[in-house]
């Protein structure tokens, strides 16, 4: 398997959320397992209007699943008890002068 293979996502998943977006791939390691990468991409655009894109990303290997997944749960859980599921505010803060 070329690296370039090897970086080639398997199954992929997009979430929409306003000026983000997050991708769930599945990828390939060199000993043909697989792995999973959530990456997070945020959408700046500049006062000039010219667009970029800033990307954060997190691996996570199969031995990871079921912890990774039940810390997700428990504190989605504790901020829907806490705070519900209602947005609260969408509105960005705007920087004080």
């Amino acid at each position: 398997m070329t690296d370039k293979q090897e970086m080639q996502e398997i199954f992929s998943k997009k979430v929409r959320a306003g000026r983000r977006t997050y991708f769930f791939d599945v990828r390939s390691t060199k000993a043909g397992d697989y792995y999973m990468t959530i990456t997070e991409s945020v959408k700046d655009v500049t006062d000039e209007g010219v667009s970029s894109y800033r990307k954060h990303k997190i691996y996570l290997y199969k031995e990871d699943f079921s912890n990774f997944k039940e810390a997700f749960e428990q504190v989605s859980s504790y901020i829907i008890a806490e705070k519900g599921e209602a947005i609260i505010s969408d509105k960005k803060f705007e920087k004080k002068e």
